[in-house]
Protein backbone atom coordinates (compact mmCIF):
# COMPACT_ATOMS: atom_id res chain seq x y z
CA UNK A 1 0.00 0.00 0.00
CA UNK A 2 1.23 3.52 -0.82
CA UNK A 3 1.23 6.01 2.03
CA UNK A 4 -1.08 8.59 0.40
CA UNK A 5 -4.12 8.60 -1.84
CA UNK A 6 -6.34 11.14 -3.57
CA UNK A 7 -9.63 12.22 -2.02
CA UNK A 8 -12.18 15.02 -2.08
CA UNK A 9 -12.16 17.13 1.12
CA UNK A 10 -13.97 20.27 2.21
CA UNK A 11 -12.58 22.73 4.77
CA UNK A 12 -15.71 24.90 4.85
CA UNK A 13 -19.34 24.61 3.83
CA UNK A 14 -20.50 26.23 0.63
CA UNK A 15 -21.02 25.67 -3.08
CA UNK A 16 -19.39 23.06 -5.33
CA UNK A 17 -16.19 25.11 -5.38
CA UNK A 18 -15.35 24.15 -1.76
CA UNK A 19 -14.59 20.55 -2.79
CA UNK A 20 -10.83 20.03 -3.11
CA UNK A 21 -8.95 17.11 -4.74
CA UNK A 22 -6.08 16.53 -2.32
CA UNK A 23 -3.56 14.00 -1.02
CA UNK A 24 -4.52 12.32 2.26
CA UNK A 25 -3.03 9.40 4.23
CA UNK A 26 -4.15 5.91 3.27
CA UNK A 27 -6.45 4.69 6.08
CA UNK A 28 -5.52 1.85 8.41
CA UNK A 29 -8.50 -0.23 9.54
CA UNK A 30 -9.33 -0.72 13.20
CA UNK A 31 -10.31 -4.18 14.41
CA UNK A 32 -13.92 -3.87 13.20
CA UNK A 33 -13.26 -1.89 9.99
CA UNK A 34 -12.69 -2.54 6.30
CA UNK A 35 -10.74 -0.51 3.73
CA UNK A 36 -12.31 -0.61 0.26
CA UNK A 37 -10.39 0.43 -2.87
CA UNK A 38 -13.19 2.16 -4.76
CA UNK A 39 -13.90 1.30 -8.38
CA UNK A 40 -16.92 3.61 -8.57
CA UNK A 41 -18.67 6.04 -6.20
CA UNK A 42 -22.33 7.05 -6.11
CA UNK A 43 -23.70 10.60 -6.04
CA UNK A 44 -26.69 11.50 -3.85
CA UNK A 45 -28.54 14.62 -2.70
CA UNK A 46 -27.36 13.97 0.86
CA UNK A 47 -23.84 14.74 -0.39
CA UNK A 48 -24.99 18.27 -1.22
CA UNK A 49 -26.60 18.63 2.22
CA UNK A 50 -23.27 17.84 3.90
CA UNK A 51 -21.35 20.07 1.50
CA UNK A 52 -23.53 23.15 1.99
CA UNK A 53 -24.03 22.61 5.72
CA UNK A 54 -27.74 21.69 5.87
CA UNK A 55 -26.49 18.54 7.58
CA UNK A 56 -23.62 19.46 9.93
CA UNK A 57 -20.30 17.64 9.93
CA UNK A 58 -17.06 18.30 11.79
CA UNK A 59 -14.83 20.17 9.35
CA UNK A 60 -12.65 19.43 7.52
CA UNK A 61 -14.24 16.24 6.20
CA UNK A 62 -14.82 14.13 3.12
CA UNK A 63 -18.08 13.55 1.29
CA UNK A 64 -20.02 10.60 -0.07
CA UNK A 65 -21.68 7.54 1.41
CA UNK A 66 -21.96 5.07 -1.45
CA UNK A 67 -19.48 3.06 -3.47
CA UNK A 68 -18.26 -0.28 -4.72
CA UNK A 69 -14.84 -1.81 -5.08
CA UNK A 70 -12.42 -4.42 -3.80
CA UNK A 71 -11.47 -5.06 -0.17
CA UNK A 72 -7.97 -3.67 0.34
CA UNK A 73 -7.53 -4.43 4.05
CA UNK A 74 -9.57 -5.78 6.98
CA UNK A 75 -9.36 -5.38 10.73
CA UNK A 76 -8.57 -8.25 13.05
CA UNK A 77 -12.21 -8.92 14.01
CA UNK A 78 -13.69 -8.88 10.49
CA UNK A 79 -14.84 -12.28 9.24
CA UNK A 80 -17.65 -11.80 6.69
CA UNK A 81 -15.46 -10.25 3.95
CA UNK A 82 -11.85 -10.89 2.95
CA UNK A 83 -9.09 -9.00 1.11
CA UNK A 84 -9.67 -9.12 -2.64
CA UNK A 85 -13.45 -9.65 -2.51
CA UNK A 86 -15.90 -7.51 -4.47
CA UNK A 87 -18.04 -5.41 -2.12
CA UNK A 88 -20.44 -2.49 -2.05
CA UNK A 89 -21.60 -0.08 0.63
CA UNK A 90 -24.28 2.58 0.84
CA UNK A 91 -24.54 3.80 4.39
CA UNK A 92 -21.65 5.92 5.52
CA UNK A 93 -19.60 7.13 7.17
CA UNK A 94 -18.65 10.21 5.13
CA UNK A 95 -15.65 9.84 2.87
CA UNK A 96 -16.58 7.72 -0.16
CA UNK A 97 -15.26 10.43 -2.53
CA UNK A 98 -11.78 8.91 -2.40
CA UNK A 99 -9.57 6.27 -3.97
CA UNK A 100 -9.97 4.23 -0.77
CA UNK A 101 -12.56 4.39 1.99
CA UNK A 102 -12.37 3.01 5.52
CA UNK A 103 -15.68 2.13 7.12
CA UNK A 104 -17.23 -0.15 9.74
CA UNK A 105 -17.35 -3.72 8.50
CA UNK A 106 -21.08 -4.01 9.19
CA UNK A 107 -21.71 -1.37 6.48
CA UNK A 108 -20.09 -3.52 3.77
CA UNK A 109 -21.73 -6.38 1.85
CA UNK A 110 -20.40 -8.73 -0.82
CA UNK A 111 -21.35 -7.71 -4.35
CA UNK A 112 -22.63 -10.55 -6.54
CA UNK A 113 -20.53 -11.25 -9.65
CA UNK A 114 -23.55 -10.53 -11.86
CA UNK A 115 -23.61 -6.88 -10.68
CA UNK A 116 -20.92 -4.46 -11.92
CA UNK A 117 -19.02 -2.05 -9.68
CA UNK A 118 -20.76 0.88 -11.36
CA UNK A 119 -24.18 -0.68 -10.77
CA UNK A 120 -23.23 -1.42 -7.16
CA UNK A 121 -22.14 2.16 -6.55
CA UNK A 122 -25.24 3.48 -8.30
CA UNK A 123 -27.77 1.49 -6.34
CA UNK A 124 -26.69 0.84 -2.79
CA UNK A 125 -27.96 3.95 -1.00
CA UNK A 126 -30.80 4.45 -3.49
CA UNK A 127 -31.79 0.78 -3.52
CA UNK A 128 -31.60 0.42 0.26
CA UNK A 129 -33.75 3.55 0.46
CA UNK A 130 -36.47 1.97 -1.68
CA UNK A 131 -36.18 -1.27 0.30
CA UNK A 132 -36.83 0.39 3.63
CA UNK A 133 -39.55 2.65 2.19
CA UNK A 134 -41.50 -0.13 0.45
CA UNK A 135 -40.79 -3.10 2.72
CA UNK A 136 -40.36 -1.60 6.18
CA UNK A 137 -41.68 1.96 6.62
CA UNK A 138 -44.96 1.03 4.92
CA UNK A 139 -45.05 -2.55 3.68
CA UNK A 140 -46.72 -2.36 0.29
CA UNK A 141 -49.19 -5.01 -0.86
CA UNK A 142 -50.18 -6.02 -4.41
CA UNK A 143 -52.98 -3.93 -5.86
CA UNK A 144 -52.26 -0.77 -3.86
CA UNK A 145 -51.78 2.61 -5.52
CA UNK A 146 -49.10 5.00 -4.26
CA UNK A 147 -47.55 8.37 -5.11
CA UNK A 148 -43.79 8.72 -5.52
CA UNK A 149 -42.27 12.14 -6.18
CA UNK A 150 -39.25 12.64 -8.48
CA UNK A 151 -39.97 9.35 -10.21
CA UNK A 152 -37.25 9.81 -12.85
CA UNK A 153 -34.43 10.30 -10.33
CA UNK A 154 -31.99 7.70 -9.10
CA UNK A 155 -34.24 6.55 -6.24
CA UNK A 156 -37.36 7.05 -8.33
CA UNK A 157 -36.41 4.75 -11.20
CA UNK A 158 -35.62 1.95 -8.76
CA UNK A 159 -38.93 2.63 -6.99
CA UNK A 160 -40.86 2.42 -10.28
CA UNK A 161 -39.42 -1.01 -11.00
CA UNK A 162 -39.73 -2.33 -7.45
CA UNK A 163 -43.38 -1.23 -7.26
CA UNK A 164 -44.14 -3.03 -10.51
CA UNK A 165 -42.41 -6.17 -9.23
CA UNK A 166 -44.66 -6.02 -6.15
CA UNK A 167 -47.83 -5.57 -8.20
CA UNK A 168 -48.24 -1.99 -6.93
CA UNK A 169 -49.52 0.89 -9.08
CA UNK A 170 -46.98 3.70 -8.75
CA UNK A 171 -48.06 7.21 -9.72
CA UNK A 172 -44.90 9.23 -10.27
CA UNK A 173 -44.32 12.96 -10.51
CA UNK A 174 -41.76 14.52 -12.87
CA UNK A 175 -40.92 17.95 -14.31
CA UNK A 176 -40.90 17.15 -18.03
CA UNK A 177 -42.38 14.91 -20.70
CA UNK A 178 -38.98 13.29 -21.22
CA UNK A 179 -38.67 12.39 -17.54
CA UNK A 180 -42.28 11.15 -17.53
CA UNK A 181 -41.51 8.81 -20.43
CA UNK A 182 -38.44 7.52 -18.57
CA UNK A 183 -40.46 6.76 -15.45
CA UNK A 184 -43.14 5.00 -17.50
CA UNK A 185 -40.47 2.93 -19.26
CA UNK A 186 -39.25 1.80 -15.83
CA UNK A 187 -42.64 0.61 -14.64
CA UNK A 188 -44.58 3.61 -13.35
CA UNK A 189 -48.32 3.05 -13.74
CA UNK A 190 -49.04 6.72 -14.41
CA UNK A 191 -46.92 9.88 -14.35
CA UNK A 192 -47.94 13.45 -13.50
CA UNK A 193 -45.98 16.41 -14.90
CA UNK A 194 -46.19 18.79 -11.96
CA UNK A 195 -45.19 21.74 -14.16
CA UNK A 196 -48.32 21.40 -16.32
CA UNK A 197 -50.79 19.37 -14.23
CA UNK A 198 -52.42 19.73 -10.82
CA UNK A 199 -50.99 16.81 -8.85
CA UNK A 200 -53.82 16.55 -6.34
CA UNK A 201 -56.59 16.71 -8.94
CA UNK A 202 -54.82 14.19 -11.16
CA UNK A 203 -54.44 11.79 -8.23
CA UNK A 204 -58.15 12.25 -7.51
CA UNK A 205 -58.97 11.32 -11.10
CA UNK A 206 -56.64 8.32 -11.21
CA UNK A 207 -57.97 6.91 -7.93
CA UNK A 208 -61.63 7.76 -8.69
CA UNK A 209 -61.69 9.93 -5.60
CA UNK A 210 -60.31 7.36 -3.19
CA UNK A 211 -56.88 9.02 -2.89
CA UNK A 212 -53.86 7.14 -1.52
CA UNK A 213 -52.81 5.14 1.56
CA UNK A 214 -49.21 6.40 1.37
CA UNK A 215 -47.15 9.11 -0.33
CA UNK A 216 -43.35 8.91 -0.62
CA UNK A 217 -41.82 12.38 -0.76
CA UNK A 218 -38.10 13.03 -1.14
CA UNK A 219 -38.62 16.58 -2.42
CA UNK A 220 -39.52 18.31 0.84
CA UNK A 221 -40.76 21.87 1.22
CA UNK A 222 -42.11 22.32 -2.32
CA UNK A 223 -44.38 19.27 -2.22
CA UNK A 224 -45.34 18.98 1.46
CA UNK A 225 -48.87 20.42 1.27
CA UNK A 226 -49.89 18.75 -1.98
CA UNK A 227 -48.57 15.41 -0.72
CA UNK A 228 -50.83 15.64 2.34
CA UNK A 229 -53.77 16.44 0.08
CA UNK A 230 -53.23 13.23 -1.90
CA UNK A 231 -53.75 11.00 1.16
CA UNK A 232 -56.80 9.10 2.32
CA UNK A 233 -57.98 9.66 5.88
CA UNK A 234 -55.44 8.04 8.23
CA UNK A 235 -52.96 7.83 5.34
CA UNK A 236 -49.20 7.93 5.84
CA UNK A 237 -46.96 10.73 4.60
CA UNK A 238 -43.37 9.47 4.26
CA UNK A 239 -41.11 12.51 4.03
CA UNK A 240 -37.67 11.05 3.41
CA UNK A 241 -35.71 13.85 1.72
CA UNK A 242 -35.26 17.59 1.20
CA UNK A 243 -34.34 18.12 -2.46
CA UNK A 244 -36.25 21.44 -2.50
CA UNK A 245 -35.36 22.36 1.08
CA UNK A 246 -36.45 21.01 4.47
CA UNK A 247 -40.04 20.99 5.70
CA UNK A 248 -40.25 23.47 8.57
CA UNK A 249 -42.92 25.09 10.74
CA UNK A 250 -45.26 22.11 10.60
CA UNK A 251 -48.63 22.68 12.24
CA UNK A 252 -49.76 19.31 13.61
CA UNK A 253 -53.34 20.52 13.51
CA UNK A 254 -53.18 20.32 9.71
CA UNK A 255 -52.84 16.55 10.03
CA UNK A 256 -56.12 16.41 11.93
CA UNK A 257 -57.90 18.68 9.47
CA UNK A 258 -56.81 16.62 6.48
CA UNK A 259 -58.01 13.31 7.92
CA UNK A 260 -56.07 12.21 11.01
CA UNK A 261 -52.97 11.68 8.91
CA UNK A 262 -49.72 10.04 9.96
CA UNK A 263 -46.29 11.47 9.12
CA UNK A 264 -42.85 9.91 9.42
CA UNK A 265 -39.40 11.34 8.63
CA UNK A 266 -37.26 8.19 8.26
CA UNK A 267 -33.57 7.78 7.46
CA UNK A 268 -32.01 4.69 5.94
CA UNK A 269 -29.48 4.28 8.77
CA UNK A 270 -32.22 3.49 11.28
CA UNK A 271 -33.52 0.66 9.11
CA UNK A 272 -30.15 -1.00 8.38
CA UNK A 273 -28.52 -0.36 11.74
CA UNK A 274 -26.95 -3.82 12.14
CA UNK A 275 -24.95 -6.10 9.84
CA UNK A 276 -27.91 -8.49 9.78
CA UNK A 277 -30.46 -5.84 8.76
CA UNK A 278 -28.03 -4.39 6.21
CA UNK A 279 -27.41 -7.81 4.67
CA UNK A 280 -31.12 -8.68 4.63
CA UNK A 281 -32.04 -5.43 2.83
CA UNK A 282 -29.13 -5.73 0.38
CA UNK A 283 -29.97 -9.35 -0.42
CA UNK A 284 -33.55 -8.44 -1.30
CA UNK A 285 -32.25 -5.66 -3.57
CA UNK A 286 -29.53 -7.79 -5.20
CA UNK A 287 -31.97 -10.65 -5.88
CA UNK A 288 -34.29 -8.34 -7.83
CA UNK A 289 -31.38 -6.90 -9.83
CA UNK A 290 -29.89 -10.31 -10.65
CA UNK A 291 -33.36 -11.54 -11.67
CA UNK A 292 -33.70 -8.61 -14.07
CA UNK A 293 -36.72 -7.11 -12.29
CA UNK A 294 -34.71 -3.99 -11.43
CA UNK A 295 -32.26 -2.52 -13.92
CA UNK A 296 -29.97 0.21 -12.66
CA UNK A 297 -30.16 3.28 -14.89
CA UNK A 298 -26.87 5.21 -14.89
CA UNK A 299 -27.69 8.50 -16.57
CA UNK A 300 -24.41 10.36 -16.04
CA UNK A 301 -20.75 9.68 -15.34
CA UNK A 302 -18.18 12.16 -14.04
CA UNK A 303 -14.55 11.65 -13.05
CA UNK A 304 -14.29 11.89 -9.27
CA UNK A 305 -11.95 14.88 -9.47
CA UNK A 306 -14.66 16.69 -11.50
CA UNK A 307 -17.33 16.12 -8.87
CA UNK A 308 -18.19 19.85 -8.75
CA UNK A 309 -19.79 19.50 -12.20
CA UNK A 310 -21.79 16.53 -10.95
CA UNK A 311 -23.09 18.48 -7.94
CA UNK A 312 -24.12 21.37 -10.19
CA UNK A 313 -26.03 19.06 -12.53
CA UNK A 314 -27.80 17.25 -9.68
CA UNK A 315 -28.81 20.46 -7.89
CA UNK A 316 -30.13 21.96 -11.15
CA UNK A 317 -32.37 18.96 -11.83
CA UNK A 318 -30.43 18.11 -15.00
CA UNK A 319 -29.79 14.47 -14.15
CA UNK A 320 -31.86 11.35 -14.71
CA UNK A 321 -31.36 8.01 -13.04
CA UNK A 322 -28.18 7.53 -11.07
CA UNK A 323 -24.96 9.54 -11.37
CA UNK A 324 -21.62 7.75 -11.04
CA UNK A 325 -18.24 9.15 -10.08
CA UNK A 326 -15.51 7.17 -11.77
CA UNK A 327 -11.91 6.46 -10.72
CA UNK A 328 -8.96 5.68 -12.95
Amino acid sequence: MTSTMKAIRIEKNGGPEVMQWVDVPVPTPKADEVVVRNKAVGLNFIDIYYRDGLYPGELPHGLGFEGAGVVEAVGADVTHVQVGERVAYGQGPLGAYAQMHCLPADRVVKLPDEISFEEGAAMMLKGLTVQYLFRQTYRLEPGQTILFHAAAGGVGLIACQWAKALGVKLIGTTSSAEKAALAKAHGAWEVINYKTEDVVERVRELTQGEMLPVVYDGVGAATWERSLDCLQPRGLMVSYGNASGPVTGVNLGILAQKGSLYVTRPMVGTYVATQESMQSAATELFDLVVAGQIKINIGQRFALQEVAKAHEALAAGKTTGATILTLD
